[in-house]
């Protein structure tokens, strides 16, 4: 067969290393080294805790990661956990990849004008949460809404992309803010959808500090 006749091989999708690098960090604030190596052992990814990713990382292995967390713990600890490294992967975002500038920008705004603003931002970086999900989202003007049809790192109540989502706005938009999930992949969904709600209305001048 000719060369130009065979299929190119895809490239797996990836996502941020994030979403394993702060999950080892969670796992070791709450259980010390023996829980991190525990549950990455059981992910298969033991060399990932000793050599942690520092680019895109495969998406594949951070799902096993997260899937095997759920498994490996208790239900309420997992969510812990990935409550957890959600909230130290938005802080990550906020200390070292949205400018400080833009940062005050939206704070400084009303949270109907600074919500879509963090929302188109969030839009354009979706590959470092969803990987090879398709996103979607829209500001209706009190509720942002997110979807990521085939999200590869659902897990029951997506714990680590709600605590992603609240951290930004909370920190961004509205300390008031809050993130529902009313749809989820790991729950029999099409797509997980998350509905975030900044408290604070049109003129509004209470935006309370994170």
């Amino acid at each position: 067969m000719r060369d130009d006749l065979i299929p190119p091989v895809a490239e797996e999708a990836k996502v941020g290393p994030n979403a394993i690098l702060q999950v080892a960090a969670a796992l070791r604030a709450a259980g010390g080294e023996p829980e991190a190596r525990r549950v990455f052992e059981a992910a298969g990814l033991l060399p990932l805790l000793a050599a942690p990713p520092t680019a895109m990382t495969r998406q594949s292995a951070a799902s096993a990661l997260h899937l095997a967390l759920r498994e490996a713990l208790p239900e309420a600890a997992a969510e812990r956990i990935q409550t957890d490294a959600g909230r130290r992967t938005a802080d990550y975002l906020l200390a070292h990849r949205i400018p400080r500038p833009a940062q005050w920008l939206l704070k400084a705004l009303p949270a109907r004008l600074a919500a879509p603003i963090l929302l188109k931002s969030i839009r354009a970086n979706a590959w470092t949460f969803a990987g090879s999900g398709r996103v979607t989202a829209a500001w209706d003007g009190r509720t942002a809404r997110i979807e990521i049809l085939d999200n590869p790192l659902a897990t029951p109540g997506c714990p680590w992309h709600v605590a992603v989502f609240e951290r930004l706005f909370r920190t961004l938009v509205d300390a008031r803010t809050t993130v529902a999930h009313p749809a989820c992949c790991a729950r029999g969904a099409l797509h997980c959808r998350f509905e975030i709600t900044p408290a604070a209305r049109a003129g509004d001048p209470g935006k309370e500090p994170a």
